[in-house]
């Protein structure tokens, strides 16, 4: 549909949907749009245009996509004033740190500093520290980009570099994804940047989430932090930033709320972003180094023959793996197949060890960060299968370097790239119980 808005409006349009601007000025998140440019609104997803100059618009909307148009600019004038403070500061490069809570306006107040920025003939990187909502690097990853061209959404960007953490929330895996970021800030200063942008995941409430935002702070150590809110909801936060300058940022009024459906649809693009054209391949388990809470690990040891041989008998059968470490007893099994509990516990006797069971077909789905031999984060795959008779697995991954590392994550796909609730007999599972199998 065609609409032409008059000067002083906003024209605030909701994905899925693409917008192109075939007269007049417009502004978006700092980028002046002019001619006729064309952008895409991702679902979930809210772009406000903010005519300068009466406009013409072309609009496509999708099923649940529309566009309204509101009085004056929704971007809040505290924005604006907000990046002169980080023009005042005599540091090179300014790090600027983006603080707030989900759906606050974070990512886009990013992005119209990176747009500022550019305008200034600025050599700018923006460091991606959201798992969850991950616009540069897959889900689960932290990473960066160095921007070259004013955006509109800052997933239009491609990562420079990444780092799998293997998670959509911080709350578990704080301290590998503050070493993560700390890595990343070290290779962005290295190509000698004179704009940084820092954002943030959403996790800012309760005791254990500031004493992480804490801890992320002091060690990136920012020249200024800028707190995204909508009331007080960061008083907590902000009252331990003593040391370091921050300034206060509205929300926008016209920010949309997202539930839970709408965050992870969001994700499911990262997935299908870097996961486009994957291919199945096989590998040798030889050949391959495995990171994190793993299904197994290079380093293989056997039980001897006797020890196992007692062990199938205890068991009543003889299951495709067995290990014993040294605190457990691990054997996989058959999608199929079942252990009398009764025999379980007659090895936990013979053993004085727990028996950990896991069943063939539990890897299937696994997302899986992909490095090279130097650990250059090369892209993501999907774990397909196990073959623990041939010691090979298959991975559906785009990536066509050599594999030589595999990260494995606790996130799980299906074949259209949703994401699939792990069970709880899953969460319950010690995954690092069954490193040393083979």
């Amino acid at each position: 549909m065609n609409r032409t808005v008059k000067k002083g409006t906003t024209l605030l349009v909701d994905g899925p949907a693409s917008v192109t601007v075939t007269s007049g000025k417009v502004e978006a998140f700092g980028s002046v749009i002019s001619g006729t440019a064309k952008i895409v609104i991702r679902e979930g997803k809210r772009m406000p245009f903010a005519v300068e100059e009466i406009a013409a618009f072309e609009i496509a909307l999708g099923d649940t996509a529309s566009a309204e148009e509101v009085e004056g600019n929704t971007v809040p004038a505290s924005w604006n004033e907000a990046y002169e403070e980080s023009l005042n500061l005599q540091t090179k490069p300014v790090k600027a740190m983006v603080l707030g809570t989900a759906d606050s306006g974070k990512t886009s107040f990013c992005t119209y500093l990176v747009n500022k920025a550019l305008a200034e003939t600025k050599k700018v990187a923006v460091l991606d520290g959201d798992l969850g909502q991950s616009d540069i690097g897959p889900p689960s990853t932290v990473a960066y980009a160095f921007v070259t061209r004013r955006i509109t959404d800052l997933f239009s960007l491609r990562a420079k570099n990444a780092f799998f953490i293997g998670e959509t929330s911080p709350s578990k895996v704080t301290d590998k994804v503050i070493a993560a970021l700390a890595s990343l800030k070290k290779e962005i200063l290295a190509n000698n940047p004179e704009f940084v942008v820092i954002n943030t995941d959403g996790w800012v409430e309760g005791e254990c989430a500031v004493n992480y935002k804490i801890q992320l702070i002091e060690e990136l150590n920012p020249d200024i932090v800028f707190c995204v809110q909508q009331k007080d909801e960061l008083a907590p936060l902000i009252n331990r930033l003593e040391k370091f300058k921050k300034v206060l940022v509205e929300s926008p009024s016209a920010i949309r709320q997202r539930d839970i459906d709408k965050r992870r649809s969001l994700r499911e693009l990262g997935y299908i972003k870097y996961l486009g054209n994957a291919k199945v391949q096989s590998l040798s388990l030889s050949w391959l180094k495995f990171e994190g809470n793993e299904l197994f690990d290079i380093c293989k040891t056997r039980m001897n023959a006797r020890q196992a041989s007692k062990i199938y008998e205890l068991l009543g059968m003889k299951p495709l793996q067995l290990s014993e470490l040294s605190d457990k007893v691990c054997v996989i099994i058959g999608r199929r197949r079942w252990i009398d509990a009764e025999n379980i516990r007659k090895v936990e006797e013979y053993t004085k060890k727990k028996v950990v069971v896991t069943r063939k077909g539990e890897e299937e789905g696994l997302l899986a960060g992909v490095f090279d031999s130097n650990r250059k984060f090369l892209g993501i795959g999907v774990l397909q299968e196990i073959d623990y008779l041939r010691k090979s697995l298959k991975i559906s991954t785009p990536v066509s370097e050599d594999i030589c590392v595999l990260a494995l994550g606790k996130v799980k796909l299906d074949k259209n790239m949703k994401e699939v609730p792990i069970t709880e007999e899953e969460n319950q599972m010690d995954f690092s119980s069954l490193k040393k199998l083979f």
